[in-house]
């Protein structure tokens, strides 16, 4: 299915936590038509733990599959321009963009607003209840970014923001 008008741009990180701090590891975010960019991230050598400090993430996995961080800051330059992207304010997202585009000595070129903006006149305690049941109720896994991401996007179409259009052959 296509969508037929733009829609909210949302954006979701992963991030692992060590005794130096955090670190993001993944991330998702949504373009204008609903469709989903997704990308395991290479850290920053200055993120990565010290010798011998225990992470709950594969730091080999994501220094071999990751997309390099100046790959990821090009993507996010291209696909969300002067946007607003909103995120589910469970994470530190801002300090974790900053760190992303610190790293590579670019400036952001989006800003971020909590979902309750984009959806008000709903308590926020009530946005992330309904987050939860959408996630639990379609059997996602609540760790991925796409999850986060693919949430949002539901919310946004029960909330009248996001119309479904006609299904298209075209890719």
């Amino acid at each position: 299915m296509t969508y037929t008008a733009p829609i909210p741009r949302f954006l979701d990180i992963e991030y692992c936590e060590s005794g130096d701090g955090i670190f993001p590891t993944a991330m998702a975010w949504s373009l204008e038509d609903g469709r989903m960019k997704v990308v395991v991230i290479e850290p920053d050598e200055d993120w990565l733990p010290e010798e011998g400090d225990s992470v709950e993430v594969d730091v080999r996995y994501l220094m071999e599959q990751g997309v390099p961080l100046v790959e990821l800051a090009r993507a996010l330059h291209e696909d969300l321009p002067n946007e607003t992207v909103y995120v589910d304010g469970l994470d530190p997202d801002d300090e974790l963009l900053e760190m992303i585009f610190d790293a590579v000595g670019m400036e952001q070129p989006f800003e971020t607003a909590p979902v309750a903006e984009l959806l008000t006149g709903v308590a926020r305690s009530d946005i992330e209840d309904a987050r939860q049941t959408l996630i639990f109720d379609e059997g996602l896994d609540p760790r991925l970014p796409e999850t986060g991401v693919y949430a949002l996007l539901l919310l946004a179409q029960q909330a009248g923001l996001v119309e479904r259009g006609e299904q298209t052959d075209d890719l």
